[in-house]
């Protein structure tokens, strides 16, 4: 038999009954751009107000990898979050696809959303980070801080992950979510036993949307090759039990401060790949202290 799902979260419950009233109600509250995309257009919400933050999601993703985090955070900033191109809502960008040629599209929609000398700051979540690098390339001295989170594209040692289905190849809804919830399991929850009902509609919804094969960019060093062209202080933070990066977290954390010598880097314990999600409010907290420079906020532990 199927382990029961665990209980939504509580700051998600507090907003709703189901994953799908959970998704209106924060949609609800954003504000709506978009920029060109290809032969469309890129997709971007916002939330709060001061200092911009982009939100950059992962592979296979939209903004909503982001649920938990976009209105605590707008309590201290004016959230932006994109549906990279190919991605959620967003149109599907030229071929082909790579993380330079994306970032283009982003970089360019963030000049129409920001014109000017606005200054901003910018955090990418596993393939938001590999594309993300590119983009703070691109943003010169207007970028405040660039926080990579749990990304690849270090052209670095993996950790094995077990086998997983193919949603494309399931004959039913049934067999489908059976898949995303191996695939939760597998790469994005440290704890299989913490997958919720919102997670598993979320990893749904944005896999079945994705049109934009990200692994393939993300194994590669292209992140590695765009950070010593970033004019902005960098910053990592991982999930403790990483899926991807498991025992060779120090290995990133030297890639990093090999490009930048001294820069953060904080592991937020028992959490795995998708940290932001299964570890909110230690996240949130972490992404906070980073931003602003404080040691007084977070309880996740900082690695010297």
């Amino acid at each position: 038999m199927t382990q029961p799902l665990a209980p939504i979260p509580p700051d998600l419950a507090a907003l709703g009954a189901t994953p799908e009233a959970i998704l209106a109600r924060v949609e609800a509250r954003a504000v709506l751009d978009f920029t060109p995309c290809g032969n469309g257009q890129m997709v971007w919400r916002s939330w709060g107000e001061g200092v911009p933050l982009v939100l950059l999601h992962g592979g296979y993703g939209s903004w909503s990898h982001w649920l938990r985090n976009v209105l605590p955070l707008s309590r201290h900033r004016r959230v932006i979050a994109a549906d990279l191109p190919g991605l959620g809502g967003s149109a599907t960008p030229p071929e082909p696809h790579s993380a330079e040629s994306i970032a283009g599209i982003v970089a360019a929609g963030l000049e129409r959303l920001l014109p000017g000398d606005t200054p901003l700051e910018l955090a990418g979540f596993s393939f938001g980070g590999v594309v993300g690098g590119h983009v703070a390339a691109r943003l010169g001295t207007r970028l405040r801080r660039f926080v990579i989170v749990g990304s690849n594209g270090f052209g670095l040692k993996r950790a094995e992950l077990a086998p997983m289905g193919s949603w494309r190849r399931a004959e039913t809804r049934e067999a489908r979510l059976q898949v995303h919830r191996q695939a939760l399991g597998t790469i994005m929850f440290a704890d299989a036993a913490r997958i919720d009902p919102v997670a598993l509609s979320l990893q749904e919804r944005n896999a079945e949307a994705g049109r934009v094969r990200s692994p393939a960019i993300s194994i590669t060093d292209t992140l590695l090759r765009a950070l010593p062209h970033v004019r902005a202080p960098l910053a990592g933070i991982w999930g403790g039990e990483d899926n991807i990066a498991r025992g060779h977290i120090a290995e990133r954390r030297a890639a990093l401060r090999g490009v930048q010598p001294g820069a953060d880097f904080h592991i937020v314990p028992g959490a795995g790949h998708w940290v932001s999600y299964e570890a909110a409010p230690a996240f949130n907290a972490t992404l906070l202290r980073v931003l602003e420079g404080s040691e007084a906020t977070a309880p996740a532990s900082a690695d010297p």
